[in-house]
């Protein structure tokens, strides 16, 4: 009678991964095929997404005016010509500011909003929703109702100052403040998502953690700072990337408020993108600017991303 002789390690391991791939199968975790439902997701993404950007950076290596049916290939020049642009090095200074001043802003803002609600007082649910609304809000509109209370004419602070003697003042006119009203804006109207966030966050911490710090005598600001924090990583990079993307790419209220001026001193590079397409019928151009604002965008959120994952705590 022979034998059988048991398999070696090295033969077994083929065998081993056979199983495993086949019981994942049985149990649906290894699917055999495509499956179809991410058909028409994909198939959105791809035309409503990639097909423009793709669409753009071919678009941004020509001289097209935005309304002639020639175009002819310029090759990188208008990538040349961005590199000694002034009007352009000031709206990336100032799309800088706007992205990073009012994410700061959010940020604080939404966690000491979060932290104060998070406890169970009378009338916190209504205050949510008071502080989230603003977000349902068009920008435009927002923006809209902050111009008025700003503009030289008429506006609601002029008159303000009008009934205690004052002279009216050029808000608006000044790039500064120009500038600083337009993050404020933005900061006040966006809070909410922060907040939300960090509620959310604030709620996921198990309560004995907290429990066990006070029984060691850890005052208020000590777990903040050694179990909230820590523990809020996953918010913050939630938070700081959503925040980040939407005021780098901020356009309806510079807009309304300022329209880039006074002269060219407050655009942002969404607000360039367009006057440079319509008013300067320079569409090649434009298109080389919105390739660049694509890249820093993409460039800052995966630098973000990458840097605040790395510090995440799990509970």
């Amino acid at each position: 009678m022979t034998l059988a002789r048991a398999p070696r390690p090295a033969d077994a391991a083929p065998v081993v991964a056979s199983a495993v791939r086949r019981r994942a199968r049985a149990h649906g975790l290894y699917p055999r095929r495509l499956n179809w439902f991410y058909v028409p997701a994909l198939a959105l993404f791809a035309v409503f997404s990639i097909y423009p950007l793709l669409s753009g950076m071919s678009l941004s290596l020509t001289n097209w005016n935005g309304y002639s049916r020639s175009r002819d290939f310029i090759g990188f020049d208008n990538y040349v010509r961005l590199l000694g642009d002034e009007v352009f090095r000031t709206a990336l200074v100032n799309t800088l500011i706007y992205g990073v001043g009012s994410t700061v802003i959010q940020q604080v803002l939404g966690l000491a909003l979060a932290v104060v609600l998070d406890r169970v007082v009378r009338g916190a649910a209504v205050l949510r929703a008071i502080i989230y609304l603003p977000v349902m809000v068009s920008p435009v509109v927002l923006g809209t109702m902050y111009y008025l209370i700003f503009r030289y004419n008429n506006g609601a602070l002029n008159d303000l100052r009008a009934v205690f003697g004052a002279e009216q003042v050029a808000w608006l006119a000044d790039a500064s403040v120009g500038i600083a009203v337009i993050v404020a804006v933005n900061s006040l109207q966006f809070v909410g998502i922060s907040m939300v966030i960090y509620l959310a966050g604030l709620q996921a911490v198990p309560t004995e953690y907290y429990e066990a710090a006070q029984l060691d005598g850890a005052t208020w600001w000590q777990s903040f700072r050694s179990i909230t924090v820590p523990l809020l990583q996953p918010a913050f990079a939630t938070s700081i990337v959503l925040n980040l993307i939407g005021g780098l790419k901020l356009f309806d209220v510079v807009q309304v408020l300022t329209g880039g001026g006074p002269g060219k001193s407050t655009h942002s590079v969404s607000t360039l993108i367009g006057e440079t397409y319509f008013a300067g019928q320079a569409a090649g151009y434009s298109a080389a600017i919105g390739v660049v604002l694509f890249i820093l965008i993409a460039a800052v959120t995966f630098v973000l991303s990458t840097l605040l994952n790395r510090r995440r705590v799990e509970l």
